[in-house]
């Protein structure tokens, strides 16, 4: 097996405003695993505020370069076994991982879904970022869009936004990044009208048990995040938390992200199926899991301007789950 690497800076079709910051590129590291003629391809972006350097990965990469390109072609849940025994950060081991999972696939000529018997007739629809900017520019957005199904980013909130946005005939979903307060959850879980929302996502910021003021029985149904990082975490998070988001780079790849959707099944988690800005790369990846979810948030390949890579598509957010071998990615 045959490891290597690149860097890849991706131009945001326009900027990408979130509570912690405004976002004109990503920076992405693809890997490549190559074997008997065949490529598996996977992905990890460069996040500020999840203190990811891709200039780490890559040091690290060369350090355990020779000991991955020893290994044997072996079932996935084994290769994987092999990538935590390396002590790897989760988004470097899951970019491996799917890299792993699509040249598996490739080379026993099966899709990830045959792979694991996934009945992929039923699909969520995916829903399109709203960056943050007046509510007035976010409703015309909105309006405007192709798409049906709206995650609307937050810095904080104002009640009068919040009433113009119920008032929309719309699928909505609110994001704060975790700017929001504590004054601000509690109105808005006490409020019955919030249950319009699909859901309200990570509201308040990463912290030794922040969230302990959520409650998953009141109106807002919230959705952990980044306080959803693998599935250790779950049961503390069951009288807070009534759905998660799970990202294939914060759990560690499709492979932990398989254990923790059933993990998160039996204890009764609505779950979406979550992704980075990122490439057709990592898109496809995480479509794979779509069958598995109740929601998605897989629109960071429609956000880029440069996409280097084939394989399933969003399009106005419905899924269009790419049936070839592996993940069926291709790089253009």
């Amino acid at each position: 097996m045959v490891l290597s690497w690149q860097i890849v800076k991706f131009h945001l079709k326009e900027t990408f405003a979130i509570a912690y910051g405004n976002y004109t590129f990503r920076e992405a590291l693809i890997i490549t695993l190559a074997q008997n003629g065949e490529q598996g391809y996977g992905e990890c972006t460069s996040i500020d505020y999840y203190h990811i350097n891709l200039a780490d990965f890559t040091a690290t990469l060369a350090l355990v370069k020779s000991k991955i390109e020893s290994q044997k072609m072996v079932p996935p849940t084994d290769f994987y076994a092999f990538l935590v025994s390396l002590n790897l950060p989760s988004f470097l081991r899951s970019a491996l991982d799917c890299a792993y999972w699509d040249l598996f696939g490739k080379l026993e000529k099966k899709s990830f879904l045959e792979l694991n018997t996934i009945d992929y007739n039923q699909l969520p629809e995916s829903s399109i970022t709203i960056s943050v900017d007046t509510v007035d520019n976010q409703i015309k957005k909105i309006e405007q869009s192709a798409w049906t199904k709206f995650k609307v980013k937050c810095n904080h909130f104002d009640k009068n936004d919040i009433a113009k946005l119920l008032k929309l005939d719309k699928s909505l979903a609110l994001d704060s990044n975790g700017s929001f307060t504590t004054e601000e959850c509690l109105w808005l879980e006490a409020n019955e009208l919030i249950s319009k929302f699909t859901y309200l996502e990570q509201p308040m910021k990463l912290g030794a048990d922040h969230y302990a003021v959520l409650h998953s029985d009141k109106f807002a149904n919230w959705m952990a995040d980044e306080d959803c990082q693998d599935a250790a975490v779950l049961k503390n998070l069951v009288p807070h938390y009534r759905s998660i988001n799970i990202k294939l780079v914060k759990c560690g790849g499709l492979t932990p992200a398989l254990k923790m959707i059933t993990e998160a099944r039996a204890l009764g988690f609505k779950i979406m199926i979550g992704c980075m800005t990122e490439s057709s790369v990592g898109i496809s990846a995480g479509a794979v899991l779509a069958p598995l979810c109740d929601f998605a948030d897989l629109d960071g390949a429609n956000l880029i301007a440069n996409d280097i890579a084939l394989g399933s598509q969003i399009v106005n957010g419905k899924i269009e789950l790419i049936e070839k071998h592996g993940l069926g990615i291709k790089m253009r």
